[in-house]
C-alpha cells in the first residue's frame, strides 16, 4: 500500500515521518555516567527513544566528533578543557536561553565558568576530582600522595594508571610539584619518565570505571579513578578509601554540550533543560555521587553525600586542587609525551 499523505496522517492522529524521525536522542556520554531511570522517565514524558555510546576517555570522544560524530550525535559531555578547544573547532552548537529557563538552578560558581562565558555552548552537568582509589592493608597506614603509584617504595600493591593524557600526565606533574598544566619541556620530561616507570610496575591503563572495578574485585590494590567511581565503589566495599593526594590534583567539571549537527537539536536542549531542574538533578547526583553544580539540587542530595569528603571535599583540600587549561597549540606537548609513554 501507498504511504498515506502527511494531511491524513495528521488527521488520524498517526504519527507522520517527520515526528517520528524528531523523536530521537543520541547520546554520546562517558561510561555509568547516567540514571537509567532518569533516561526511562524522560522518554515517557516526551515521548521518544534515547540512545545511548560511551566513551572512556575525552580524547577518543573528540576523536569520535571530528571524525562525523558531530553529525550523528545529539548531547555530548566533554571536561571543562575540552570545551574551548571543540568550540573553535566548529564543533559545538550553541545553546538557546529561552529553551533552557532551568539554567537559573545553576550554582554561581558554575554559571558563566571561565572556558565557557555566558554557558553559550555548555552546561555543567556534574564535578568531581581525581585521585587514588585503595584498598589499604590492615592497621598499615596508607600514605596520602601521588608516590603510591610514582613511587615503588611507597606502593601498597599492584596498581592501574588512568587512560587519559591529561589526567596520567597530570598527576605525575603534581607530584613533581609542578602544575598540571605546564607547558615546561623540563617539567613534561619529568612527568613522562615518571609515568613510564611506573607502567613498568601497573597492572596497564584502564579508564576509571574499568579501573574502579579492578579494584573491587581485588585484582589490584589501587588506581588513580574519578572521585564519582571511588565513592561507589567504597558504598560498595567499607575496606576501601580514596586519597586526594597531599601534593594537590584536578577538579574537573563534566559539562551538556549539543554537536554542531545535531539532528535533534529542540530534543536535546529539552535534555538539559529537564537536567536542571532540582529534583532530576538530585536524582542524577544521587545516583552517579558525583558532585553538583546545581545549586537547586542541594535540599533533594542525600546528606550522607553532602558530607562526604570523596564527593565534597573540604576547604583545605579544595585549596590545592586545579582546573584543567585549554593549551592551545601547546597540547601537542603533552600529546607527544602521552605517546611516548605508550610506546615504551
Amino acid at each position: 500500500m501507498r504511504s498515506l499523505p502527511l494531511l491524513l496522517l495528521l488527521a488520524l492522529g498517526l504519527p507522520s515521518p517527520v515526528s517520528a524521525a524528531e523523536a530521537k536522542l543520541n547520546v554520546f556520554i562517558w561510561s555509568e555516567y547516567l540514571d537509567p531511570q532518569v533516561v526511562k522517565e524522560f522518554e515517557h514524558k516526551f515521548s521518544c527513544k534515547v540512545t545511548v555510546d560511551v566513551y572512556e576517555d575525552a580524547e577518543s570522544m573528540l576523536a569520535k566528533l571530528q571524525a562525523g560524530g558531530a553529525a550523528l550525535y545529539d548531547l555530548v559531555v566533554p571536561p571543562d578543557h575540552l570545551v574551548p578547544t571543540m568550540v573553535k573547532l566548529g564543533l559545538l552548537a550553541p545553546l538557546r536561553p529561552d529553551n533552557l529557563p532551568n539554567l537559573k538552578n545553576l550554582d554561581a560558581k558554575f554559571a558563566s565558568p571561565p572556558y565557557d562565558r555566558g554557558n553559550k555552548f555548555s552546561v555543567a552537568y556534574q564535578w568531581g576530582t581525581v585521585g587514588i582509589l585503595v584498598r589499604a592493608a590492615a592497621g598499615k597506614p596508607v600514605a596520602e600522595s601521588w608516590g603510591l603509584v610514582f613511587d615503588e617504595r611507597q606502593q601498597p600493591g599492584k596498581f592501574v594508571l588512568i587512560d587519559s593524557v591529561r589526567d596520567c600526565l597530570g598527576a605525575a606533574l603534581k607530584f613533581e610539584g609542578h602544575s598540571l598544566n605546564s607547558t615546561e619541556i623540563p617539567h613534561l620530561k619529568e612527568a613522562r619518565n615518571l609515568v613510564i616507570e611506573a607502567k613498568r610496575r601497573a597492572a596497564g591503563f584502564d579508564g576509571s570505571v574499568g579501573a574502579k572495578n579492578k579494584v573491587l574485585a581485588k585484582s589490584v590494590t589501587a588506581a588513580i579513578v574519578y572521585s564519582g567511581e571511588a565513592a561507589r565503589a567504597m558504598a560498595d566495599d567499607t575496606a576501601l578509601r580514596y586519597i586526594i593526594p597531599r601534593e594537590g590534583s584536578q577538579i574537573w567539571v563534566d559539562n551538556l554540550c549539543i554537536p554542531a549537527k545535531a539532528p535533534h537539536r529542540d530534543l536535546a536542549e529539552k535534555f538539559i533543560n529537564y537536567v536542571l531542574d532540582a529534583k532530576v538533578g538530585a536524582r542524577l547526583s544521587n545516583f552517579l555521587q558525583f558532585a553538583m553544580p546545581n545549586a537547586a539540587a542541594k535540599e533533594f542530595i542525600k546528606r550522607e553525600d553532602l558530607k562526604n569528603p570523596a564527593i565534597y571535599p573540604p576547604a583545605d583540600v579544595m585549596a590545592k586542587l586545579e582546573f584543567l587549561e585549554d593549551l592551545g597549540a601547546k597540547t601537542k606537548l603533552f600529546d607527544e609525551a602521552w605517546t611516548q609513554v605508550k610506546a615504551r
